[in-house]
């Protein structure tokens, strides 16, 4: 009796059986349909080793029965390939309605061929010596025509298909296929090869450890579910349209009181399991300093959140001496969300924005919240689409010198229009190019853009003497500038002493090695620097000491002020008459009317910059006015 190759594919399935059954399993569609596979098949290769058992010994069994276990045999060969039939459609039909749909009708076709392997005739042999066991006759054809049926709806799945269903899936389903029914062609033409059952049994092996294996889903450190677990169970339940709650815990300080690394790892492993167990919660190692819980509704998000908050008072480990203070985020109803997909975004959001969360260690997300992480993600994509289209430019507004009544200098001011051709306010995309890194290369832009304005039009002639360019906070951070702008001045071949760049005091905040290091590489160069925006924030005039600038701007708020505000009078005078001691000149900005103008000329401002002259404008634009203007 020859049931060795079954008995090696049923150990091999219990050995996968084992392993997946013990493993924390996240109740993924796929991974539903995976283990309908593995039992699906582990039933058929069983019922093959007991028909094979039957016919061998069919002369002490009745014939009746033994053709009933070989009929038996043959259905449950066609559910390996009807549930791969089905483990393919849950990557391409996430809808559970379509999902039904295709489901009934493949099993329609099982409903068709099983009551004809029950009614048609089998026939069985065995040779002497039992080495030679199989069946045939139309109950064989009848099974081999569904499965081949099955096996081609496969195929054509995974074709026309190919680009919804996972690239990992498609090549695992693929390799399955092919050695199952390269088995069953041998096993056709050689009746006593019965490989058919050990090939569904090493397709199932593949699936396991390629795809379906739970620890993949795992975070090794923790045990919790992982991001890539995250990332599919949010994609189903958005398929099946479910709303949810989510508490994030994000441990960026701990305090540890005598205790030791072994404690600390101690401590760690009992938050974990305290939280693993709580009812109710699905728990997520989402990032490096982040655990994401969900509910599946607020009600539970609530309980939970109180249990979490009473424990984390307490400390953890063997003698409680190890206390973690999580900031909190709570997301009552992930109805408020566009798509489910989107909370990564909107965690990095918040993190990155909500003062209020540092401030009071929790923060409740709420539609506003949300509709202002869209507004930023659309404006992150508008930033993309301006470099990628060249959709940005660069407009200069005059400014006048007031000791030689003539327009000496202009500031480059970068502007961006959408598709649509509508202007987009600066002060909005040049706040989220600074916070997502995109400051860096549209500084790049603008400053190469200004480069080619002056190597083409040489504003000299018109009496400029230079063009301010403003620098970012991130940009003023980043140690290439300086060779960065001194390549890109050569390949114009423009003089250094036609640029001047504008930095902000916050520039200096925590780099001003840095920034120090680039604007004296500049000045080398030939490059001036201006200190922009003073009297805003932090100002005082230490950062006129410290930095090496030869012009001060008044911030327009600052102007205004002046005009408005006794005190503030006293103040700009003060500094004022320090500045002009220390040899620096000084720039208004937001002059908007002559009365304006006469007043800071009064005081001895050295320029004038505002509407008063002229707004911002286009190259040709303002080209002309400075030649009409000068001349």
């Amino acid at each position: 009796m020859n049931i060795q190759v079954q008995c090696c594919g049923i150990v091999l399935l219990l050995f996968f059986l084992y392993f997946y059954s013990r493993q924390k399993n996240l109740h993924l569609n796929t991974g539903t349909a995976f283990f309908r596979t593995l039992i699906a098949t582990l039933v058929s290769i069983t019922m093959d080793a007991l028909s094979i058992i039957a016919i061998c010994n069919m002369e002490k069994l009745p014939l009746l029965f033994v053709e009933l276990i070989c009929k038996t045999y043959l259905a449950t060969l066609i559910l390996p390939v009807f549930c791969a039939v089905c483990y393919i459609c849950t990557d391409i039909y996430t809808k559970r309605v379509e999902y039904r749909r295709v489901l009934y009708f493949n099993a329609a076709i099982g409903l068709v061929g099983i009551p004809l392997i029950y009614l048609l005739p089998i026939s069985m042999h065995c040779d002497v010596m039992g080495r030679e066991v199989y069946t045939y006759g139309p109950s064989v054809l009848a099974a081999y025509a569904s499965a081949v049926t099955y096996f081609v709806i496969n195929w054509i799945l995974l074709l026309r298909k190919k680009n919804v269903i996972r690239k990992g899936r498609r090549a695992s389903m693929q390799f399955w296929m092919l050695v199952w029914m390269g088995a069953a062609i041998i096993q056709f033409f050689h009746n006593e090869l019965l490989l058919v059952g050990y090939a569904s049994a090493i397709g199932i092996m593949v699936l396991y450890l390629k795809l379906e294996n739970p620890e993949m889903n795992l975070d090794r450190e923790t045990g919790l579910f992982n991001q890539m677990a995250l990332t599919r169970y949010l994609k189903q339940l958005s398929n099946r349209e479910k709303h949810f709650a989510i508490l994030l815990m994000v441990f960026e300080h701990s305090f540890y009181k005598n205790s030791s690394q072994e404690s600390e790892t101690i401590a760690e492993m009992e938050m974990i399991r305290f939280i693993s167990g709580m009812p109710g919660t699905m728990a997520f190692k989402s990032a490096g300093d982040e655990i994401l819980l969900l509910y599946e509704d607020r009600a539970g998000a609530e309980e939970g959140l109180k249990v979490l908050k009473k424990r984390f008072e307490c400390g953890w480990g063997k003698d409680g001496q190890v206390f973690r203070h999580p900031f909190w985020i709570y997301l009552p109803d992930s109805s408020v969300l566009q798509d489910v997909k989107d909370i990564a975004l909107l965690i990095r959001h918040v993190r990155q924005n909500s003062k209020e969360l540092i401030d009071n260690g929790f923060l409740q997300i709420g539609g506003e919240l949300v509709q202002e992480m869209y507004q930023t993600q659309k404006m992150e994509q508008l930033i993309f689409d301006a470099i990628e289209q060249d959709w940005i430019t660069v407009h200069y507004q005059p400014i006048y010198a007031t000791a030689e009544k003539k327009f000496t200098s202009a500031e480059a001011l970068v502007r961006i229009t959408d598709k649509n051709g509508r202007m987009v306010p600066p002060n909005d995309f040049i706040r989220v190019a600074e916070k997502n890194g995109m400051m860096l290369h549209l500084g790049e832009i603008i400053f190469e853009k200004v480069c080619r304005f002056i190597k083409e039009n040489n504003p000299a002639q018109y009496g400029l003497r230079y063009i301010e360019v403003n620098l970012s906070a991130v940009q003023c951070a980043y140690a290439p500038l300086a060779d960065t702008y001194i390549a890109i001045m050569e390949r114009y071949g423009i003089s250094p002493q036609m640029i001047n760049l504008e930095i902000t005091e916050t520039a200096v905040f925590g780099t001003k090695k840095v920034v120090l290091d680039n604007m004296n590489r500049l000045i080398d160069y030939g490059v001036s620097f201006s200190l922009d925006d003073f009297g805003t924030g932090q100002s005082n005039l230490n950062y006129i000491v410290d930095m090496p600038v030869s012009i001060i701007k008044f911030d327009r708020g600052m102007t205004n002020s002046y005009f408005e505000n006794g005190k503030a009078k006293y103040v700009m005078d003060a500094a004022m008459h320090m500045i002009h001691g220390m040899q620096l000149k000084i720039v208004s900005e937001g002059i908007e009317t002559g009365e304006q103008y006469e007043i800071m000329e009064a005081l001895g401002i050295n320029y004038i910059q505002g509407y008063y002259f002229s707004k911002p404008l286009e190259e040709p634009a303002f080209l002309e006015f400075i030649r009409v203007r000068n001349v």
